[in-house]
């Protein structure tokens, strides 16, 4: 069980948990606003980016190759950017911390 939590850009915490999945997959299911998943979670819509707090950003690793193209296109990428839907749900990302895109 991994407990993942979600900051909006009106400052809002939103902590969920889950066992397996995508992040994405997970937000979505819950209703967080601001990660919309378009395309489904097959990494060509960027409309789950989120940017993972840099001290957590070992948890989530860096960003594919593929995502990293995504990512070019929006204009609030940064170091920390992931999308969402590129993030497996696993105990490893127990407490991270993920800052939802504008």
């Amino acid at each position: 069980m991994a407990k993942i939590i979600f900051i909006t850009s009106d400052s809002e915490q939103i902590e969920l948990e889950a066992t397996s999945g995508s992040v994405m997959e997970l937000a979505v299911q819950n209703g967080v606003q601001g990660i919309d998943g378009d395309c489904g979670g097959v990494c060509s819509c960027a409309t789950c980016h989120v940017h993972v707090a840099p001290e957590h950003f070992a948890k989530t690793g860096p960003a594919s190759e593929i995502e990293q193209d995504m990512l070019e296109l929006d204009d609030d990428a940064n170091e920390y950017s992931r999308l969402c839907c590129q993030i497996e749900v696993s105990e490893q990302l127990d407490g991270v911390v993920l800052y939802l895109a504008k």
